[in-house]
């Protein structure tokens, strides 16, 4: 056979082939993951909280983490931030003089830094050794140190920075809300609710499953602004009691009902969500495009392989077409 013609079949095959591949790498993306018939979350209102921290406190106290103290002045936890030491935390938004809650202009809101549970979670999906799961019914996200490797990719697939490591630790392990349910707490699986619930004053965390949350969060959406109304405190379901307060201008955004897929923990406010820092995100999962990446790229590895099959092939058959002749 000739040089020109052997060259040709041989690319003639292994297009065919790549073509065949490629085709099956695209059709790996998959759509977002569904909410969990029976999820379990919270719903924040920044307009509730009054920033006292109880949450931080009743969710340090809970995990056995110490507070975070920066000066000899105060006995109550100073975090600012997530971090190592700290899974549950209270920012502040301020505008101006800051002078009026819930505005933002010249005013002032709290909100709530803590693990969103999503519903298609990053953290989940970039883990190489499922030290990251979220639970099948509950939908909560939970971390496993007895099999994580310390690669810290959760920390990079997560949009909302929320896994921590303990930096200053020789032995350190990744931290974040576990929604008081990990091995040696499992609040959850004995009927109770999350520490941070449980202590708010106000009822700004809520607790409950994540349909009856959603169905609260969209209930105060359609409340007229300066009507009296008896906020729930505990959880959704069993109220413990109620928080009677005016109500605000909320903006009509239940945060966590479709950004990145969704989330289990909701938030609503008076604030924009990105004013109260909240990452750009659109419906999508980050997950589910990553996972369509990441299999259209391992399948794209195995093309140098496929190519040279494609040859072999092609030199086995003109063989067997010379030694016909002969």
């Amino acid at each position: 056979m000739k040089r020109r013609e052997f060259l040709k079949k041989s690319l003639s095959t292994g297009t065919a082939t790549l073509c065949t591949v490629a085709a099956a790498g695209s059709a790996e993306a998959r759509e977002n993951l569904k909410p969990k018939e029976d999820a379990i979350g919270m719903l924040y209102d920044s307009t509730l909280c009054v920033g006292c921290k109880a949450c931080v406190y009743k969710c340090k106290e809970v995990n056995g983490m110490p507070p975070v103290q920066e000066s000899e002045i105060y006995a109550w936890d100073e975090a600012r931030d997530l971090s190592g030491d700290t899974m549950n935390v209270i920012k502040i938004y301020q505008d101006g003089t800051a002078a009026v809650k819930d505005s933002e202009v010249d005013g002032f809101a709290f909100e709530k830094r803590s693990c969103m549970h999503c519903v298609d979670p990053g953290c989940v999906s970039v883990c190489p050794v499922t030290a990251m799961r979220q639970d099948p019914i509950t939908g909560i996200v939970t971390h496993h140190a007895d099999v994580c490797i310390g690669c810290r990719n959760c920390m990079v697939g997560c949009p909302y920075n929320v896994p921590q490591f303990e930096y200053d630790d020789a032995f350190g392990q990744i931290i974040k809300c576990q929604m008081c349910n990990q091995k040696g707490v499992e609040r959850i699986d004995k009927g109770m609710m999350t520490g941070c619930a449980e202590a708010c004053p106000t009822g700004a965390t809520l607790f409950g499953s994540r349909t009856e949350l959603m169905a609260e969060a969209k209930r105060r959406m359609d409340l007229k602004a300066g009507e009296i109304y008896n906020y729930p405190r505990g959880d959704v379901r069993t109220p413990d009691s109620f928080h009677e307060k005016e109500v605000p201008e909320y903006k009509k955004h239940i945060w966590g009902e479709t950004e990145a897929g969704g989330t289990n923990v909701l938030h609503i406010s008076s604030v924009s969500f990105d004013k109260l820092g909240m990452p750009p995100l659109g419906d999508r999962s980050a997950a589910s495009i990553a996972e369509g990446v990441q299999h259209s790229l391992y399948s794209y590895l195995a093309l140098p392989a496929v190519a040279l099959a494609g040859l072999a092939i092609t030199v086995r058959r003109n063989t067997d077409d010379k030694e016909e002749e002969l």
